[in-house]
């Protein structure tokens, strides 16, 4: 009665909706929580799926290969796509080899249509392997018990040395310091800011692209000029995103008839085949950059 007089009735049930309201908030907080949990575990899961089949989509083409060639010719001995820790294993082996001095053969090819001397005769009649495995660093022994073939992600200078231990850069295979990766389609962008292998930071934006010819609107070579036009000012737009971060090292990757354009100011530009929305597409175009490939002449 007095709590009715004093107008205070109505405050306290208004209290209690709130307090409602605040436990419903509060259930739905925990299930988005475990929602994403459940995503999060569940793209882990995904992307160990992925490296699997690529594993096995190798393993199937190196089977492929090896039925296929002729009688004398020859085939790789095995081949694996490297990824996260097992490139670092790889590489901690290559690099403990240890030999008397100019026991160990290195050397990057840059063009499998110009294969230089010495390493035709480092790998003898092994060398096709090494071409068609370019461009790649190419490691052998005097002994031939050590033989690799790997792609690098960030190429160095082509040379070919003899030495005692294999020659190589960790930075070439793994990335280090701070760098930004740009991922370039006509329909894209997505640019992450890098501390090792952690991302800082992300922005990315879709195209405005005209995707299909109007059937009564204008001409196919109209559609095609505005199209051009759409695309020219979406990259317009990534290179203004890139000068606004102004990265000291900056890898582009995407689509190979734009990725072109930014040759210039990359470190590294590389044709990858990353779908779906910004960020998902960029971790795609980033796991897709340090992949190794390693193959055994």
């Amino acid at each position: 009665m007095l709590d009715r007089l004093l107008g205070r009735a109505s405050l306290k049930e208004r209290v209690a909706e709130l307090e409602e309201e605040n436990r419903h908030l509060e259930r739905q907080l925990d299930a988005e929580e475990e929602r994403r949990a459940e995503a999060s575990t569940a793209r882990q899961q995904a992307e160990a799926e992925v490296n699997r089949l690529e594993d096995r989509v190798t393993e199937l083409e190196d089977r492929v290969e090896r039925l296929q060639v002729d009688d004398g010719e020859y085939a790789y001995r095995a081949e694996e796509r490297l990824t996260g820790r097992r490139v670092g294993e790889v590489l901690d082996r290559l690099q403990s080899v240890e030999t008397e001095p100019e026991g160990v053969f290195t050397a990057y090819v840059a063009d499998e249509s110009d294969l230089p001397g010495p390493v035709r005769d480092a790998f003898g009649d092994r060398a096709s392997l090494v071409a068609r495995a370019a461009p790649c660093l190419a490691v052998t022994d005097d002994a031939g018990l050590l033989s690799a073939c790997l792609s690098v992600p960030v190429p160095p200078e082509p040379f070919a040395t003899w030495a005692d231990r294999v020659e190589l850069e960790r930075s070439w295979f793994e990335p280090a310091g701070r760098y930004s990766v740009a991922l370039v389609r006509s329909d894209l962008f997505a640019l992450g800011q890098y501390e090792g292998g952690e991302r800082t930071a992300f922005h990315g934006f879709d195209a405005e692209l005209k995707s299909q010819h109007s059937k009564g609107g204008f001409s196919q070579s109209r559609f095609e000029r505005l199209r051009d036009q759409q695309i020219a000012s979406h990259l317009d737009r990534c290179r203004a995103a890139i000068e606004e971060v102004d990265p000291e090292t900056l890898y582009v990757v995407g689509e190979g008839s734009v990725i072109h354009e930014f040759g210039d100011a990359a470190a590294v530009t590389r044709t990858v085949d990353a779908t779906g929305e910004p960020e998902a597409a960029l971790a795609d175009a980033t796991r897709s950059l340090w992949t190794v490939r390693l193959r055994v002449p």
